[in-house]
């Protein structure tokens, strides 16, 4: 080759050669290729291929299993389509057609094939949740505060795009039969807010039918009490139910209740919705009936977050198998795209959690680093609930936070002195530099 060029590698920099193989022979796997090498002074390495000739040649690399698989296009399937014309053409010559639904979805069951366990179950992961929820030992229910009368609002005023978005929302909600034409005297507006992803979220105003209604009890686990079962733990595999509440049934009696009007039309819930009161307490209900038995054995569960920790990668398969048998019996669901498998560190619950501690997560650490000063009780309100969470990382929490907890006492004028700001500024350093609190060793438990 004329003149050098300096190459980029992940193991020396930059490296300068002014040598180039063309056509050489390579034999990898039991397959004969033919490729142009550029030669490179390094040691410890025979070849890297890069990324263009490892798509090029169809090449598939499983990380935990440490396989590589090249594939053909027979092998992937590539399936030829034709135009809307050319069908109809078709169908003029009397050819025998027939018509195939097809689906395009990221949660490829290539993905849950190369999951050991977990690919013993891919029905547990489907694109979507196949049917209304099957009869189950719990129902969702809705009782009133005595002499409560129904109380129906007018639909929000909603811009163009957001009732197309309505519409179309509507549409997959009767599809999927999880709502229901009503004539119910009950009625909640509906808005649109945006997630994360830019996408819109269709949420039902239930603050009217939520006053009225009588408080579940039910507990929710303390944050501190789960983290603290995951002594010992080194491998972590983390559940998300697919739209979890949908995954409960509404009582006949109840879906009445449950309706919210709109531009479209009037409608109610066959499925627990998300935005009522109780429905936190009822689907937390459920999973800790079905998982009772290995509750804090090597499974916490909050709500519709379920973590499976074991101590070795045997223990984790049967764990994580015994998890995904309950999902399959009682017919629940999970969204694979939110699941993570065969961890050795795993986000959950805010928390950074592995073999070597409990850490706080960076994003929270990042969103209180960027708090501005609060200008109201209600900003400070936010502020001590995120720092609240974490108090286990900051030693003296409850002092620390006193002249932030005293402005929020009602009748308490709101007056931001230099002992406020202190405490405030005290409380994100803190919080920025958590250390990684060390779960006790079992022999050292009690």
């Amino acid at each position: 080759m004329k003149g050098e060029m300096v190459v980029e590698t992940p193991a020396k920099g930059s490296v300068t050669t002014s040598l180039v193989c063309l056509r050489c022979p390579i034999s990898m796997f039991g397959r004969d290729f033919v490729i142009d090498l550029v030669c490179l002074p390094l040691t410890g390495m025979d070849v890297i291929f890069g990324m263009n000739w490892l798509e090029y040649n169809r090449v598939h690399i499983n990380c935990f299993s440490k396989t590589v698989h090249f594939s053909s296009a027979e092998e992937e399937g590539e399936v030829e389509l034709l135009s809307t014309k050319q069908m109809k053409q078709f169908e003029r010559d009397g050819i025998l057609m027939y018509s195939l639904m097809a689906q395009l979805s990221l949660e490829n069951q290539a993905v849950v094939d190369g999951l050991p366990v977990v690919n013993e179950f891919p029905e547990v992961f489907p694109d979507e949740i196949p049917d209304v929820p099957p009869e189950r030992e719990v129902e969702f229910s809705i009782d009133l505060v005595p002499g409560t009368k129904p109380v129906s609002m007018a639909p929000y005023r909603m811009s163009a795009s957001e009732l197309a978005e309505l519409k179309k929302q509507l549409e997959d909600l009767l599809d999927k039969k999880f709502v229901r034409p009503s004539v119910s005297p009950w009625g909640a507006p509906v808005l649109l807010v945006k997630k994360k992803d830019g996408s819109m979220r269709l949420c039902i105003d239930y603050r009217q039918l939520n006053k009225v209604t009588i408080k579940n009890r039910y507990p929710l686990p303390r944050i501190d009490d789960l983290m603290d079962q995951l002594v010992g733990a080194k491998i972590f595999s983390k559940i998300d139910l697919r739209s979890g509440y949908h995954q409960i049934k509404v009582k006949d009696e109840d879906m009445q209740k449950t309706a919210f009007r709109t531009r479209y039309g009037h409608y109610e819930y066959k499925v627990m919705p998300f935005g009522v009161t109780n429905a936190p307490g009822v689907f937390m209900e459920y999973m800790n009936r079905i998982f009772h038995a290995f509750l804090d054995k090597f499974v916490v569960v909050f709500i519709d977050d379920i973590l499976i920790y074991s101590k070795n990668e045997e223990e984790h398969a049967e764990h994580l198998r015994i998890v995904l048998q309950v999902l399959k019996e009682k017919r629940l669901y999970a969204k694979l795209s939110k699941c993570e498998f065969w961890l050795r560190e795993v986000s959950f619950l805010g928390h950074i959690i592995s073999g070597s501690g409990i850490a706080v997560d960076p994003s929270k650490v990042d969103a209180v680093s960027q708090w501005e000063t609060p200008k109201s009780v209600t900003e400070i309100r936010s502020f001590l609930g995120l720092a609240g969470y974490y108090r286990r990382f900051i030693k003296g929490f409850s002092k620390l936070a006193l002249p932030l907890t005293q402005l929020t006492c009602k009748g308490k004028p709101f007056v931001w002195d230099a002992q406020c700001e202190s405490s405030f500024n005290e409380l994100k350093r803190r919080l920025t530099t958590a250390p990684v609190l060390i779960l006790p060793k079992p022999e050292e438990l009690p």
